[in-house]
């Protein structure tokens, strides 16, 4: 069963359909730290439950953004980690926090800006 529906033809467009939604993007960003087993990004992405990353994770896996690997040193263990596809996006994801920050400014809605650590637990960055 196909989780994704067919992405639009306009590369904007496409780029949009698979990272955007409430939590792709926060995802990715997290596995930018490296690779995460499923436990592990429950416990650090306040607010998401188990139902909605698996769901996340299957749709950014079949965008070839992810894919799984079987947990060194865990016996039936799964790691998720960014394949080369998804690890370019991190620039883009840098330009994007960094626009956000700016669109804030420029509205004056700076304080409404929320720190990475009130969503990613643990970030090392």
């Amino acid at each position: 069963m196909k989780i994704i529906k067919r992405l639009p033809g306009l590369p904007v467009e496409r780029a949009l359909g698979v990272f955007s939604g409430r939590w792709k993007a926060v995802i990715l960003d997290v596995l930018l730290d490296g690779p995460q087993r499923t436990c592990e990004l429950e416990m650090r992405i306040v607010g998401i439950s188990q139902k909605v990353l698996l769901e996340q994770l299957r749709a950014l896996e079949e965008h070839g953004m992810v894919s799984r690997q079987s947990s060194a040193g865990h016996r039936q263990g799964i790691e998720y980690l960014l394949t080369p596809l998804g690890e370019s996006l991190r620039p883009v994801l840098d330009s994007l926090r960094a626009w956000g920050a700016h669109h804030a400014k420029e509205l004056d809605e700076v304080d409404r800006l929320v720190p990475c650590d009130a969503v990613v637990r643990g970030r090392t960055t």
